[in-house]
């Protein structure tokens, strides 16, 4: 089947490395995939699969409607069979080219649109804009049950929904690891916005120096805004944890930066379909933190897979962290049920064959 991907490519975080391993994972079951790309910035150069063919279609601003027409004749020319849209921006000029061309859509939903920015109009426009352009399709696929019943509660009938978890690769046999020893270097891995949380994972920092703990935190990823960054590490710096705190930027190799980490702590507040910085690090053996958001509990099981605390509450995940390092949780056991939890249930092939799987019913 000949597919085209229409997405943003502003950055290259969680949505766009599904994106980016999906097209990949849809070519070895035999799809052929082209993407459409609106705001090429990160995307065309950091994607993995820079052989699969990439249409730069800027939009001078998000009512740019005129790439409908655009999009529409490539569509034609290329004989695609398929539409599969990406973000609210996404879906509305999908619907265009669909009525234009006759051409099938199916829309991606990651993460809540209602509630996936601190600017609550842009929220409000953007899920009024997703759900005019997706309501009507034949599938819609959330990657989180939660997810799913976000859309149940946004109006989409039911049976058009199709969910398909997330999925990452596994890199290979879990590797053999010493337990960790003082310093332990406590990572967190995203691109850095204010519904990520970081605050509440340098505030529990400060808790744990209090206790005399000695750690790293290890902050991997670039930052949404500069006025945000600014107030991060004047935070670190006000809390007295300036010196523990390592900001290593964005880097294309993530499992590099994980295979340094001892802990991986993603505090997001809200807004969360299923976090690929969390599958990437089951995968790679690292236990996680992170807070009881969305999708979040879906993945990591308290005590198992790995340690769940209430969203803004840095207490409780400086109480965990320190359990962790008295001992209290098992720091092996945790990685090692992560690892086949992720191996099994959300690999990057299974959300490939998932998508597949709905192409078929879509077209047949």
């Amino acid at each position: 089947m000949k597919v085209l991907h229409i997405i943003n490519g502003e950055y290259y975080a969680g949505a766009e490395k599904v994106q980016d391993l999906l097209a990949l994972g849809l070519s070895e079951l035999g799809h052929e995939v082209d993407f459409v790309c609106f705001k090429p910035n990160k995307f065309p150069a950091l994607r993995s699969g820079q052989d699969i063919c990439l249409h730069e279609m800027p939009m001078r601003h998000r009512l740019d409607l005129g790439q409908a027409r655009r999009v529409a004749a490539l569509v034609r020319d290329g004989h695609f069979q398929l539409l599969h849209t990406h973000s609210p921006r996404g879906a509305m000029i999908g619907r265009i080219v669909s009525a234009i061309s006759g051409v099938p859509m199916v829309h991606h939903v990651h993460s809540p649109a209602a509630r996936d920015g601190e600017a609550r109009f842009m929220n409000r426009v953007n899920s009024m804009v997703e759900r005019w352009s997706a309501a009507s399709l034949p599938a819609v696929i959330p990657v989180s049950r939660s997810l799913e019943r976000y859309l149940v509660g946004q109006g989409f009938p039911p049976e058009r929904i199709f969910t398909v978890p997330n999925g990452v690769p596994t890199p290979g046999p879990l590797p053999q690891r010493p337990p960790p020893s003082a310093p332990w270097r406590i990572g967190t891995v995203a691109l850095f916005r204010p519904r990520k949380g970081l605050e509440i994972l340098l505030r529990a920092a400060a808790l744990l120096l209090a206790q005399r703990r000695s750690f790293r935190i290890v902050a991997v990823g670039g930052f949404e805004t500069p006025a945000y960054e600014q107030d991060m590490k004047a935070l670190a710096n006000s809390l007295g944890i300036e010196a523990h705190v390592e900001w290593q930027g964005f880097t294309r190799d993530v499992n590099k930066a994980l295979s340094g980490l001892d802990l991986m702590v993603l505090p997001s507040l809200y807004g969360e379909g299923m976090p690929m910085a969390v599958l990437e690090a089951m995968a790679a053996g690292v236990p996680v933190a992170a807070s009881d958001v969305e999708g979040i509990p879906e993945v990591l099981e308290h005590g198992r897979t790995g340690l769940v605390v209430p969203a803004g509450d840095e207490q409780a995940l400086a109480v965990e962290i320190a359990a962790l390092m008295d001992g209290r949780h098992d720091w092996h056991s945790l990685r090692e049920n992560a690892y086949q939890v992720q191996s099994q249930r959300y690999s990057s092939r299974s959300m490939a064959r998932g998508v597949s799987e709905v192409y078929a019913q879509v077209v047949s």
